[in-house]
């Protein structure tokens, strides 16, 4: 039996944060699945400390240094932001009230953590499981028994970009009982000769109930031809344009912080909607635009 929290061994005395601005920082979160410890950033929402019976749903990002305006870490100088976005979405009731949970990357060994299979081509990669046995069995208990959370499988979103949006499909996949809403964004397709996809040809098996946002920029070369291929055998899977999938090319969208700071509230609308109706209207808004 694996022991659900953070370990007491690693962590004799309880993580304590660094308050800055509306986040709560906690550095040096240690795992006994990988060799590296992780900073982890929780975004509440507003009004969460003036209702204490009222329990929200939960969004896990990937690549943590580059998602908060309150936190500026990201090597790259600009950040998504969605922290500030997500704030003006609760407040204009788009979008329900959530906790964002925000795990930073490993640095170099971010390609290994990211990726569920070995690259020969890149000499990297494959320890995806390990990363994603932190997030099932160490990180998302120790949030649900630190804040008032739901814990199902329909209130616990998972998202990320690039070699993260890959992560999120892959531990979509297989962890779908813990995570019911995925958020890719530009995803790694291209890794190791489209294992992803291969892995989605090969599932013969029952479609896991997930809700997923897809998008990729016209301007990412290398990403849009992989990504295209991924709907559609999304769709060939069973999956449905507009009802648990939604899929967005972004016109003259580059691979980058700034782009994908700029469609994080499309995706939290769509994941996360204040009524079912918003969804709807969205879908049908933006299928017209879709290719």
């Amino acid at each position: 039996m694996v022991h659900a929290g953070l370990s007491d061994e690693l962590h004799p005395t309880p993580p304590v944060p660094r308050m800055v601005g509306s986040l709560l920082h906690f550095t040096e979160i240690r795992s006994r699945f990988l060799p590296h410890p992780h900073d982890v950033i929780v975004c509440l929402p507003p009004g969460y400390a003036l209702n204490s019976d009222r329990r929200y749903p939960v969004l896990y990002l990937h690549d943590g240094q580059n998602v908060f305006d309150d936190l500026a870490m990201s090597p790259f100088g600009v950040q998504w932001g969605i922290d500030t976005t997500a704030r003006a979405l609760m407040h204009a009731q788009v979008i329900e009230p959530m906790i964002i949970v925000a795990i930073g990357n490993a640095g170099r060994d971010r390609i290994d953590e990211y990726t569920p299979t070995r690259d020969n081509a890149h000499d990297a990669g494959g320890l995806a499981d390990r990363y994603g046995q932190m997030l099932v069995y160490e990180l998302k208990p120790w949030v649900d028994q630190n804040w008032r959370t739901r814990r199902g499988t329909r209130d616990t979103g998972l998202a990320g970009s690039s070699l993260g949006g890959l992560l999120t499909l892959h531990l979509g996949l297989t962890h779908s009982a813990v995570f019911g809403k995925l958020g890719l964004l530009s995803p790694s397709v291209w890794w190791d000769d489209r294992w992803i996809v291969r892995q989605l040809v090969a599932n013969n098996g029952m479609r896991p109930e997930l809700k997923i946002w897809l998008d990729v920029g016209t301007a990412e070369t290398r990403m849009l031809k992989g990504t295209r291929l991924l709907y559609r055998m999304l769709l060939r899977k069973g999956w449905q344009s507009g009802h648990d999938l939604l899929y967005m090319e972004a016109d003259g969208a580059l691979h980058d912080e700034r782009a994908w700071g700029e469609r994080s509230g499309l995706f939290l609308r769509f994941l996360f909607p204040a009524m079912s109706s918003s969804v709807d209207a969205m879908a049908t808004a933006m299928s017209s635009g879709m290719s």
